[in-house]
């Protein structure tokens, strides 16, 4: 199975730690499996113009080609003005539409306010669904407050990654044994 970690921010360090902590923690519980890491801060993407992804070449081609190449997808995202980055979206408006279909996607979302914790629902996950994502309900929220001297603290946001992790890897698991299932229906 590809997994893909992508921590969605061009700016900042917090949504970098907690999917650089996320990604230490699939390493370790799924060493068998494909797992990538893709910062948004260490790759320059141009903005959307409607081209089919594979013209933009340089970082774009390679970052959209990891993206479409991931069954699961673990999307670390900051909240700014009470919505995704702009990086991230960009990103979403660079792939074609149904890229995502077949992939299990995940989030992890970090903001200065509790008072954010319902963007994701109202946000993230219509784009996500948009793109044929089958998405994780759940997702863990990260304040300002779960981090100190650059580190995830806290027993509570630790085990919400953990299911987080345990919830999309069943999941996916899940949707890949009823699609072999499906497809063995017609016995090409």
């Amino acid at each position: 199975m590809n997994i893909l970690v992508l921590s969605g921010s061009n700016a900042g360090n917090k949504t970098r730690i907690a999917t650089t902590l996320l990604k230490e923690k699939l390493e370790t519980q799924y060493s068998t499996e494909s797992i990538e890491y893709i910062n948004l801060q260490d790759v320059t993407l141009p903005f959307s113009d409607g081209r089919n992804y594979m013209d933009y070449g340089g970082d774009a081609t390679e970052v959209l080609t990891k993206v479409m190449a991931a069954d699961v997808l673990f999307i670390g995202s900051p909240i700014f003005q009470a919505s995704m980055p702009a990086s991230l979206k960009n990103v979403f408006d660079l792939l074609p539409r149904n890229a995502l279909e077949g992939k299990t996607v995940s989030m992890l979302i970090t903001a200065g306010s509790d008072k954010h914790f319902l963007i994701p629902e109202y946000n993230y996950k219509p784009v996500l669904s948009y793109l044929k994502a089958n998405i994780v309900p759940r997702y863990v929220f990260m304040l300002d407050t779960n981090f100190h001297d650059g580190a995830l603290q806290g027993d509570d946001v630790h085990l919400r990654l953990d299911r987080l992790i345990d919830d999309t890897m069943v999941l996916a698991r899940t949707y890949e044994e009823i699609r072999v299932k499906a497809d063995a229906q017609f016995g090409f």
